[in-house]
């Protein structure tokens, strides 16, 4: 976050700040923004009680339609992703977790619970 980022990861930054914000009004606690691995970047990292959140924030100005731009590759990157910090930060005992997803429009957001699951597709 900060100097050197082109105008769509701004945007990017603008959404998720809103979010964490939205996010945390509903009692979740923001552990970790913008956590980067080889495999791709979790854009949010929170606690909802006892269970580690995952949180993909999506910009329908940015992504058009922002649900439907979370295809599968994006959630396998996600998953190894999210794999690769619990395996950091917790070693062999992993907390509950779950993949959200916050649509951003404007000042509205959608927020997508569970919105997928860890374990991969079939098929």
């Amino acid at each position: 976050m900060g100097a050197g980022r082109s105008g769509r990861q701004r945007a990017g930054d603008v959404a998720e700040q809103a979010a964490c914000a939205m996010l945390e009004r509903h009692g979740l606690r923001i552990e970790a923004r913008q956590v980067g691995y080889r495999v791709g970047e979790l854009d949010v990292v929170a606690w909802d009680g006892p269970t580690l959140v995952f949180v993909e924030v999506r910009s329908r100005a940015r992504r058009g339609l922002a649900a439907a731009s979370i295809d599968r590759a994006k959630r396998r990157r996600l998953r190894l992703a999210a794999q690769q910090y619990l395996q950091r930060h917790f070693g062999d005992r992993w907390p509950a977790c779950r993949f959200d997803v916050v649509i951003a429009e404007a000042d509205r957001f959608e927020w997508l619970r569970a919105a997928f699951g860890a374990e991969e597709e079939s098929g």
